[in-house]
């Protein structure tokens, strides 16, 4: 069968998880994307000129059985311009994340258009995929009040429905590209953070976590990785005056290089403020990351129960004391990330492509 990935914004996770599903499905599937750049314009005018390239490739190579739509696309009026070449194709969309979960930075205002295309695009929408759980119920919970904000019909009918046409389907990942990862013999102790440079996955509350564990004597290195922007977080440049040669890696690492640091580091830590599933940290507690997380958002989700003191932390003491019992009692460490590795595995594009395939073919 033919599947249409219809993503307006192709970068990072997105692309990932696209060109992931791509791969590995047994069906034919379709990427039509746009650049990742100008996310609000993506978000306003992305399904116009993709409903274009959507209407060239069903002229030119047939119809499509199922069409998936990502969050940040607006599916009703993507739809509405393609009606004759969607035809009888399920249509599904599927939320890597939601904007009415999204933390606003110091320079954003609160906008009720981006949640509303969130919103109109689910109502259109033959299936609702969510990437986690705790996606699924942060999504239930806030919308009721957020219907609530506007003066009349206020659509509070309707949740039950897409409720019920609801799911969860966890983001497939490249593990195995992890498997070829060897730690070296002689490093210390390696702690990673390898998040996406901004302010709402918390690099001051990282800053300042460095800093008291430094501060207390402990010796460490540690890898500062992910998407980089034009400025860095000013606490990350004070970092990496302090630390020096054992900040042993600063920024964008390409793709066999991220493996070899993953591999080598013996901690992973969050301190995210916002995050639906957590891609990065999957990737190192395979690789053989102990994880240091914050106890909450997904993490209490993708941790299981027995292990939430040793891994979850409540605030900066926690978080630095986690890591200090890491440093001190590393074979301990090492122990519980070995039975997290198998937990994570599930997560693998060979695993869960073959979920996307028989629920993209259900209908």
């Amino acid at each position: 069968m033919r599947l249409a990935i219809i993503e307006p914004y192709f970068g990072g996770s997105h692309a990932a998880w696209a060109s992931g599903y791509q791969t590995h499905s047994r069906h034919e599937v379709v990427v039509i994307s746009h650049t990742d750049r100008f996310w609000k314009w993506r978000m306003h005018g992305a399904h116009v000129t993709l409903a274009e390239r959507f209407a060239e490739e069903v002229e030119a190579n047939g119809p499509f059985r199922a069409v998936v739509a990502s969050s940040m696309l607006n599916l009703p009026g993507f739809l509405g311009l393609v009606r004759e070449s969607v035809g009888s194709a399920t249509v599904g969309v599927y939320m890597h994340e939601n904007q009415l979960g999204y933390p606003l930075s110091p320079r954003d205002k609160v906008d009720l258009t981006y949640p509303m295309i969130n919103w109109a695009s689910m109502l259109s929408a033959d299936l609702v995929v969510f990437n986690s759980e705790y996606h699924r119920q942060q999504w239930f919970a806030e919308i009721p009040r957020f219907l609530r904000q506007f003066p009349d019909y206020q659509q509070h009918h309707l949740i039950a429905a897409v409720e019920t046409k609801s799911s969860v389907l966890p983001v497939g990942v490249d593990l195995r590209r992890f498997d070829r990862g060897v730690k070296p013999a002689d490093t210390g102790f390696r702690i990673v953070w390898n998040q996406r440079w901004e302010y709402d996955k918390g690099p001051a509350e990282l800053a300042a976590a460095i800093t008291d564990l430094d501060d207390a004597g402990a010796t460490f290195e540690l890898v500062l990785a992910g998407e980089q922007f034009p400025t860095d977080p000013d606490e990350f440049v004070r970092l990496r005056e302090r630390l020096g040669d054992r900040l042993v890696h600063y920024g964008w690492a390409e793709p066999d290089e991220y493996v070899e640091l993953l591999s080598s580091s013996n901690a992973v830590v969050s301190t995210a403020h916002h995050e639906f599933f957590g891609i990065s940290i999957t990737e190192a507690v395979y690789a053989g990351a102990f994880p240091v997380l914050p106890d909450r958002l997904v993490y209490p989700e993708r941790i299981p129960a027995r292990f939430h003191e040793r891994c979850l932390y409540g605030d900066e003491a926690g978080l630095v004391a986690r890591l200090l019992w890491a440093i001190d009692n590393p074979v301990e460490a090492a122990a519980v990330t070995a039975e997290l590795k198998p937990i994570v595995a599930v997560t693998d594009w060979s695993v869960v492509a073959p979920q996307y395939d028989a629920l993209f073919s259900s209908r």
